[in-house]
């Protein structure tokens, strides 16, 4: 039986199921505990498996990072909230020195299962160093594998997934689809955790995105057919590795393809995107793959976060640039 319940709260059963199912399953963050999360992802966690599971540790991201290394060195399987993405950054050498290295300098002998939760992307009327979306950095770096969901059942299964992986796996929660509800069956058989999937067919262009964006790109597809055009929107949910496959057996058939995701082009994952189905379908392609993201700026403040955000109308325009070629 399906459940429907919202992305946070899909996230909240899947981190209970983790705890009842692995006794060497940990939580750890920032305010994770008592308060349950900023966004009340963890919220009632602590009370029901006490302090020595749920712990709340001091505001210094590099810590909490390096002890999950430690604890995961020592058979445990941590899983850390950084509370917001622009926060992440002290850890960052952690992550890429010693999360992402540790399996290769020991030649395979070593594994980290540790699972780094990022909420992430604007929308949601923060202030600097709450809204930012650096997914690009961490996919440049070999050793680490990104995911982000863009709906209640992804949410539930690829944080499974996730902590059950016995590599580190940077975990990006769309922050501003914490409250989109959706139907997650506890009991399904889940897909691969790096497979993307087509959310809606079409046959004129292919919409790619991953987490916040998806939504948006479905809600691009209607408006564009109520012009007589047919998107196809492919649900990427994985940034490392990427599902080429997918993607080029989308754009193969659609012949079109638009990159879409919050983080800024210049240099951002569309760039790897386009350049490798541009090598891949060449032939194939009936226009240049575009790409549609956040401008080469510093997040703006909240009052104008809308004109930096991807929108309706700025994905319709590549949309349309797409069609006219």
């Amino acid at each position: 039986m399906a459940d429907k319940m919202a992305l946070a709260k899909a996230i909240n059963e899947s981190l209970r199921r983790a705890l009842e199912s692995d006794p060497k399953v940990l939580i750890m963050g920032e305010d994770v505990g008592k308060l349950g999360g900023v966004f009340r992802v963890t919220d009632g966690l602590q009370k029901d498996f006490g302090e020595s599971r749920v712990i709340d540790t001091p505001l210094a991201e590099s810590g909490i990072v390096g002890t999950a290394i430690g604890l995961a060195l020592r058979g445990y399987r941590p899983v850390v909230e950084i509370q917001f993405d622009g926060f992440v950054f002290p850890a960052y050498d952690q992550i890429v020195t010693q999360l992402a290295k540790m399996h290769a300098r020991s030649l395979g002998k070593v594994k980290l299962p540790v699972v780094v939760r990022i909420p992430y992307g604007g929308g949601i009327g923060a202030v600097e160093h709450h809204s930012e979306s650096p997914e690009a950095l961490f996919a440049h770096v070999a050793g680490l594998k990104i995911v982000s969901p863009s709906n209640a059942s992804d949410a539930y299964w690829m944080m499974q997934q996730a902590i059950q992986s016995d590599d580190p796996v940077i975990f990006f929660e769309p922050k501003r689809r914490y409250w989109d509800k959706g139907e997650v069956n506890a009991e399904a058989i889940p897909g691969p955790l790096h497979k993307a999937r087509v959310v809606r067919e079409g046959t004129d262009l292919t919409l790619a995105a991953y987490g916040p964006m998806v939504k948006l790109c479905q809600e691009v597809a209607d408006a564009a057919a109520e012009e007589g055009k047919n998107l196809e929107v492919l649900d990427l949910r994985s940034v490392s590795p990427i599902d080429f496959d997918s993607i080029q057996a989308s754009v193969e058939k659609t012949r079109r393809l638009v990159v879409v995701h919050e983080a800024p082009v210049f240099f951002g994952s569309g760039a790897e995107i386009a350049a490798r189905i541009t090598e891949r379908s060449f032939y194939h392609l009936e226009a240049p793959v575009l790409r549609v993201g956040g401008y080469h700026a510093p997040y703006p403040p909240a009052r104008l976060e809308e004109e930096y955000l991807p929108n309706l109308d700025r994905v319709l325009d590549a949309v349309d640039r797409s069609l006219a070629y």
